[in-house]
């Protein structure tokens, strides 16, 4: 997983609310496990209509979503967090979102930010014709016209983004942990420990 610190550029002003993880990627797109691709079907449905925003070439590789209130409740797919971050999506900014989508979210480095409906509606504003700027660190979103909203994080999700920790990559950290673990248990536990390969003659 890439390490999320800052991210800058164009947003989508999208600010449509209850989007569910359906219209992020349709149901059809599902039979695959594979996470490239997916962004060709992302908000396909939307897609369709004439004049949208993720076809606008203003918006043309967007970093930034910005959502309206309980952005990805629905079904709990997965496939909705790859869908986005194949579009380019490393963040996304709503008044709320689904706890299932935000989690799956969090496991595929995209940061989702809680802002309240007064700082997302200036935001869709500012993204209609300049860039925003997201620190993780600062935990702030700001704008070219010194607009500055602060957002809270979990620490552990915040940690884990910052240094491109997945699940793996978190449980890789501990090798040398789980290497003196284990020579531990083949001294005190010898029969549990597993049986060296016998030689086929």
């Amino acid at each position: 997983m890439d390490k999320l610190t800052t991210v800058e550029g164009r947003a989508y002003p999208f600010g449509m609310k209850n989007v569910d993880t359906d219209i992020v990627i349709p149901a059809h797109w599902l039979k695959t496990i594979s996470r490239s691709g997916l962004g060709e079907g992302a908000f396909e449905v939307l897609r369709k209509e004439p004049g949208n925003v993720f076809d606008d070439p203003d918006y043309a590789g967007s970093p930034i979503l910005i959502a309206g209130d309980n952005f990805g409740c629905g079904s709990s797919r997965e496939h909705a967090a790859w869908a986005l971050a194949d579009l380019g999506i490393k963040v996304v900014i709503a008044p709320s979102f689904s706890d299932i989508f935000s989690g799956n979210a969090f496991k595929n480095g995209i940061l989702t930010v809680v802002l309240p409906q007064e700082a997302v509606d200036r935001l869709m504003q500012v993204a209609k014709t300049d860039p925003i700027h997201i620190d993780l660190e600062a935990q702030s979103v700001t704008t070219p016209f010194q607009d500055r909203f602060h957002f809270e994080i979990d620490p552990f999700r915040k940690h884990c983004l910052l240094g491109g920790l997945d699940e793996i990559g978190l449980t890789l950290g501990q090798a040398d942990n789980i290497d003196s673990y284990e020579a531990r248990q083949a001294q005190e536990r010898p029969w549990i420990a597993p049986s060296p390969a016998r030689a086929v003659a």
